[in-house]
């Protein structure tokens, strides 16, 4: 039975879901705030901004009216950034499906949502724009997960986590394709900090990777235990937080999201780190807070640049010994060079 599906976002992710979901037979339509991104997906059934090369059926469809697409659909998958996810959803607050709590809403979007206090995951804080009936009734999805393989229908699998285990079963059953393998978890703190906080060891490990290349020290065998402590890291965050299944670090959302974000040549995190050390791309920015302002500059949108400043902000609240994380936070913001911070990292890693 064909389901009406919107998803809030039209970058790279949220076209290669709306492209895997048409193929299943799904109705479903596309926000986008490009109005050449919406003629793109309308007129060549193609989004040549953002997924080049992939060409979606023609129930996938395109509108620049958000409202018009988060109205009267049976799921809305949100794949705004994070940086506007928040005020993105405020505007939805009036549609009627939204404002009753009769739409199922799931997230792909990763990272930190920053507040007065310590910096929010991404359901806390909509749970707190949403009507109160949206409270533990969000799914969060996520894995590893690239969006060029996802649009080419290549075997991947997610994680659809929720406190409500009938709408985590309702997104795994709509998500679900040949292509697409789709579990339940329960663990919802625990998944949104792998996928958020492996951005960020994805950025050093673009650095390592770039210097690596010319090094005749570092090499795989760096690179993997440089892996190794990242997921250490991450488990700490994960710990500190209250993720509530140790297990959920060493699953596809785990290693595996971490993994495929550090290795895989789609990978903006990875690509960043490279360029810090090929292309000096931090020359141009002052610190981490302008680079933030200015990330549209860059060019494309490494998620792990902003998510690190927030990692940063947690290990100072509660005390927590992350050098890749404070590391790369130290290189971001200016305070030291690329080498240096791949030896100290090095030489501090805790496995």
């Amino acid at each position: 039975m064909s389901q009406k599906i919107g998803i809030i976002g039209a970058g790279a992710w949220g076209t290669a879901m709306g492209i895997s979901l048409a193929k299943k037979g799904q109705e479903v339509e596309l926000w986008a705030l490009e109005a050449d991104v919406v003629e793109s997906i309308n007129t060549v059934h193609e989004n040549k901004k953002f997924l080049p090369g992939f060409i979606a059926p023609e129930n996938l469809t395109a509108s620049a009216d958000i409202k018009k697409v988060a109205s009267g659909k049976d799921f809305l998958i949100l794949a705004s950034p994070s940086l506007y996810l928040a005020r993105t959803m405020k505007g939805l607050l009036d549609v009627p499906n939204i404002a009753d709590g009769s739409t199922c809403i799931g997230i792909l979007t990763k990272g930190f949502i920053p507040s007065e206090g310590s910096p929010k995951l991404i359901l806390e804080t909509l749970e707190g724009v949403l009507p109160e009936s949206y409270k533990k009734n969000l799914v969060y999805i996520a894995g590893p997960s690239h969006a060029e393989e996802v649009a080419m229908g290549k075997v991947t699998g997610l994680v659809a986590a929720c406190e409500n285990p009938r709408n985590s079963i309702r997104f795994r059953e709509a998500l679900r394709s040949k292509g697409l393998l789709v579990y339940s978890s329960f663990d919802v703190i625990g998944v949104q900090i792998c996928a958020a906080a492996k951005n960020v060891v994805a950025v050093a490990f673009g650095c390592l990777d770039a210097i690596a290349e010319k090094s005749d020290v570092f090499g795989d065998n760096t690179e993997s235990l440089l892996l190794a402590a990242g997921l250490n890291e991450i488990q700490i965050i994960g710990r500190a937080m209250g993720a509530t299944h140790p297990e959920t670090f060493t699953s596809i959302s785990g290693v595996g999201d971490l993994d495929v974000t550090c290795r895989s040549k789609y990978g903006r995190n990875r690509r960043f780190g490279h360029d810090i050390i090929q292309k000096n791309i931090l020359d141009k920015f002052s610190d981490l807070d302008d680079l933030i302002a200015r990330i549209s500059e860059i060019g494309y949108l490494p998620e792990g640049a902003v998510a690190c400043k927030y990692v940063h902000q947690i290990a100072q609240e509660r005390n927590l010994r992350l050098p890749i994380c404070n590391g790369l936070f130290r290189i971001l913001n200016k305070e030291m060079q690329p080498a240096q911070f791949i030896q100290e990292i090095l030489d501090g890693m805790e496995i």
